[in-house]
């Protein structure tokens, strides 16, 4: 799997029994549009069981030509893809890459910890005009149920200035209550390509041609070209060049 659906299958498949009550969910609402009215940001609760979430809209989705209106606003997926559509690509595949961190950390602790933690990231987003500019996206685990599944999920974006590089992907994983930046530990990533895909990947990365890979590794031509379509859909990239740049952030190469 890629790193989207590795991310969606942990999401989706944990086990859920019974149903969180509707004040739970409620109180999350009224986190949700909270932060939205405040902060001006878009304010997305996901609700993992039933597949579902809940958005609200500060002013700042009219400067992305996204949906705006005071009121909730329900869509039948934890996956809010209008918003998804607007994030540069290479820092989409980042922001997943970081949740799945995130959400391996959180199945590891207590649940009553859970709540200390949050992803903190600065990404581009393209606005009303077609350019690309820093947004800040901030997630939290809101709730998690009796059997330790995390069930409503909180997601924020808005305006924040990126004060290292305004181009690149900054993502953390902090705990609020100590201020303490949690390291990523990339080995779990580290299956995600064969043996032979990261073979070849390294050769890509310097520079070698599809007939010098062939020729260097005893395959064919059709066999590079395989491998390399896989390295994409693998890490959900258009690209070689891609590929190798998300392969560096995650030390998939060691």
């Amino acid at each position: 799997m890629n790193v989207f659906e590795t991310l969606n299958a942990n999401l989706l498949r944990q086990p859920f029994s019974g149903q969180d009550t509707a004040a739970i969910i409620a109180q999350c609402q009224w986190i949700a549009a909270m932060y939205a009215s405040v902060e001006n940001a878009i304010s997305v609760l996901s609700d993992l069981k039933n597949d579902k979430s809940y958005i609200h809209t500060g002013h700042i989705a009219r400067e992305f030509n996204l949906p705006y209106s005071p009121e909730m606003r329900q869509i039948d997926s934890i996956w809010e893809e209008d918003i998804f559509s607007r994030i540069h690509p290479d820092h989409l595949l980042e922001k997943h890459l970081l949740e799945l961190r995130f959400f391996r950390l959180l199945k590891s602790l207590p649940p009553v910890e859970r709540a200390d933690y949050q992803v903190n990231s600065y990404l581009r987003m393209r606005n009303n005009q077609e350019e690309y500019v820093s947004v800040q996206h901030r997630m939290f685990y809101l709730h998690s149920n009796n059997e330790g599944s995390i069930s409503l999920a909180l997601c924020l974006y808005n305006f924040g200035v990126n004060q290292l590089s305004p181009d690149n992907y900054h993502g953390t994983i902090l705990n609020t209550q100590t201020g303490k930046v949690i390291k990523s530990d990339n080995q779990q990533f580290s299956n995600i390509l064969s043996f032979r895909e990261k073979e070849l990947l390294q050769l890509i990365k310097i520079g070698k041609s599809s007939k010098e890979i062939a020729a260097l590794l005893s395959i064919s031509i059709n066999t590079v070209n395989r491998h390399r379509q896989n390295i994409l859909e693998k890490l959900h990239v258009r690209n070689s060049l891609e590929a190798c740049r998300i392969a560096d952030a995650i030390a998939l190469l060691g």
